[in-house]
């Protein structure tokens, strides 16, 4: 299978993960985490004013689900949804001599 420029050609596709699609899976996770660790919290009301305690365990919760999202995709890949991405061999111009 050639590209449509003459140097380079496409020498095979290998599969990996999508990291795209896994915007929903991090919002999701990040939002349980943030639920169980805010779940003993009294409620409160706020008319427009930041709370910096909440602030800071948003944060913490989306580092916690980023960590946990990037382990299971680097040791467990078939999880996932994958994507073909095609990998280039050199055309005779780009082989040095």
């Amino acid at each position: 299978m050639s590209s449509t420029n003459g140097g380079m050609r496409i020498g095979g596709v290998r599969r990996e993960v999508d990291q795209q699609k896994l915007g929903p899976a991090l919002l999701i996770a990040s939002s349980l985490v943030l639920a169980i660790r805010t779940a003993r919290w009294s409620p409160t009301h706020s008319d427009g004013l930041a709370n910096a305690d909440l602030e800071k365990e948003v944060e913490h919760s989306v580092r916690i689900a980023k960590i946990v999202m990037s382990h299971l995709t680097g040791r467990y890949p078939e999880l996932f949804p994958e994507k073909e991405v095609p990998w280039y061999a050199p055309g005779d111009e780009e082989v040095p001599k």
